[in-house]
């Protein structure tokens, strides 16, 4: 769906390249999480796939060709959803998505139908203005599925939604994935990105620095230990053990035999662990 090799992009008087040599590719059905700090390069990798910056080295194919060359049936195949959500607040959600609609050539989703799928059903005849910060994200997310594109574009997807909608939006990304449709995902948080990608980039001074799935990189970057914890005579127990050599580790046995075990996980890195491992503190 989308392949990059060799991107190498400089601003107009900045020091250093934005993106400097910046390869990968995400395959068809899939959520592609690209992860790095503030000014990493990852809205300039959104902008020359999204067709809205040219002048860029190396290649760039979306649909098997560059963005830019692509002409506007490019935009009827795509959604994007911004951090900062471009609405008009004086329409209500229902206004502004047939608004919108009637934009796109062929929009086979309605206003509702995709109100249905972000929650906000219950307020389509709410003026914008008066949404919360997080309806407005979920208003800005059903503007990019009225056309039923099979690549999505999304920044910061779960920003400003409380827990449960941040996990209605989550399951709504994997079900278009289930679907069929590619995800192209921007975010700073990691636990969200671990959940939902099937393969994260670390863009980190324009370059990638690490890649992988979430699984194998929070593996790699873990512990080979294994954390007990029992309770014994109405106390918790925990302890931390090698996982070689475990079946004749005595104080792990003598847990085991002593107490009511009430959990066992290994010391996976998370993906923040990761990430302040290969981008520093970030901004």
């Amino acid at each position: 769906m989308i392949s990059v090799s060799g991107l190498t992009f400089t601003y107009k008087g900045a020091p250093a390249p934005a993106l400097d040599g910046v390869s990968f590719t995400v395959p068809e059905a899939s959520v592609y999480g690209l992860l790095g700090p503030s000014g990493a390069g990852k809205s300039t990798t959104q902008k020359i796939l999204m067709g809205l910056l040219g002048g860029y080295g190396g290649t760039a194919q979306v649909f098997g060709e560059a963005p830019a060359r692509s002409g506007r049936g490019f935009y009827e195949r795509i959604g994007v959803s911004f951090e900062l959500p471009a609405l008009y607040g004086r329409l209500t959600a229902r206004e502004n998505l047939a608004l919108f609609a009637a934009l796109y050539a062929n929009a086979p989703l309605s206003p509702d139908a995709v109100l249905d799928m972000v929650d906000l059903r219950d307020a389509a005849d709410q003026r914008v203005e008066t949404f919360s910060k997080g309806m407005k994200m979920r208003l800005n997310l059903a503007r990019s599925l009225l056309n039923d594109p099979p690549l999505l574009f999304l920044d910061e997807a779960t920003t400003g939604q409380d827990p449960a909608r941040a996990r209605t939006t989550r399951r709504l990304i994997s079900d278009l994935r289930a679907r069929g449709k590619t995800v192209f995902l921007t975010t700073h948080n990691m636990s969200e990105a671990a959940e939902i990608c099937d393969t994260v980039g670390f863009l980190v001074d324009g370059k990638i620095a690490l890649e992988g799935s979430p699984a194998e990189l929070m593996v790699r970057f873990g512990k080979p230990e294994l954390v007990a914890t029992a309770r014994s005579n109405g106390a918790l127990t925990t302890g931390i053990f090698a996982m070689e050599g475990l079946a004749t580790n005595h104080a792990f046995q003598d847990l085991l035999q002593t107490g009511d075990i009430v959990s066992l996980h290994t010391r996976e890195a998370s993906l923040d662990d990761i990430f302040v491992s290969v981008a520093g503190g970030g901004q």
